[in-house]
């Protein structure tokens, strides 16, 4: 009996598919082991976070690309045959796998669409952070907000399917403007010098924010010629209006997609030290309540025994 396998184990042993098959695994493994080393050998060499995940993508997707001309070399003369039963197959895994193939599209959209790239702060399927990786099937997100109130980290690492781009809007917070208009609102006391408290008011969003207009108008040009949008104003801005209460000034200015939060501390301390400084020619209001007349109050008391 073990004279008779011997035969058909050397036949096995000869069999030119399995000889291709073998080499398949050993250039793959070979392959595999270049990437690795180059990563390992060049990647330290690199300071810029930006462009060592750039190279480390790109090695990555080089290995791939060398693998998958190594098979189709290999088996050259065996592809033809093997069409049919490939397209019937594939018939098959396209409806088994629709949801993997979508997101490989929406891979190819996100790289070549400019939709979003790394760094970026988006909002896909109703979660908000900043791209940390962008994968063939998902995107990485660092989430923001949640139960941490304003545009700050809270820790949780959220995976978002890449098919996403094609069935919701994709919110990008620093796209080709990598600037937002944010707020604030002031509210001052009826009687307080309106006309200072809007001068005031102007010159400390221009103090702090005044830096970043010059960059923030280059990028809106560039806009405004790129797209079908009007030319909006840049420069910080004070309105009023008068409500029951008080009167309600506004501060609408443009500021960095990070620093909502960092922002508008700085603007509330400066506007509360310069209105203190004023010896209550301005002062901030607070809701109150001011009863204006008592209803009159009959009490009838008897002598019960």
């Amino acid at each position: 009996m073990e004279s008779s396998m011997m035969p058909a184990v050397t036949e096995w042993l000869y069999d030119p598919t399995v000889g291709k098959i073998v080499a398949v695994i050993v250039g793959i493994i070979i392959i595999n082991v270049l990437t690795r080393v180059v990563r390992r050998v060049l990647l330290g060499r690199i300071e810029n976070t930006d462009s060592r995940y750039r190279f480390r993508k790109l090695v990555n997707a080089f290995g791939a690309l060398v693998s998958v001309i190594l098979v189709t070399v290999v088996f050259s003369n065996k592809l033809g045959s093997l069409t049919v039963a490939f397209g019937v197959a594939g018939a098959g895994i396209a409806f088994a796998l629709q949801e993997v193939i979508a997101s490989i599209a929406g891979w190819v959209a996100i790289s070549f669409g400019n939709f979003y790239s790394v760094g970026d702060r988006v909002q896909l399927g109703g979660i908000t952070g900043d791209v940390i990786d962008v994968g063939v099937l998902r995107t990485t997100l660092m989430e923001t907000g949640d139960w941490v109130k304003a545009d700050q980290y809270n820790g949780r690492i959220v995976r978002v399917a890449n098919s996403f781009v094609f069935k919701e809007p994709v919110f990008n917070y620093s796209g080709d403007f990598p600037f937002l208009w944010d707020e604030i609102k002031v509210p001052v006391k009826y009687g307080s010098d309106y006309k200072l408290a809007r001068e005031i008011m102007q010159k400390i969003a221009d103090d702090e924010l005044g830096h970043l207009v010059p960059a923030a108008k280059k990028t809106w040009h560039e806009m405004v010629n790129k797209y079908r949008i009007e030319d909006a104003r840049i420069e910080p801005a004070v309105t009023l209006i008068a409500n029951d209460n008080w009167l309600e000034f506004t501060i609408r200015y443009v500021t960095d997609f990070k620093r909502r939060r960092t922002t508008k501390d700085i603007l509330f301390t400066r506007i509360m030290e310069e209105f203190d400084a004023t010896d209550g020619k301005v002062s901030m209001a607070s809701a109150t309540f001011h009863l204006v007349e008592a209803p009159v109050f009959n009490v009838r008391l008897t002598d019960q025994k």
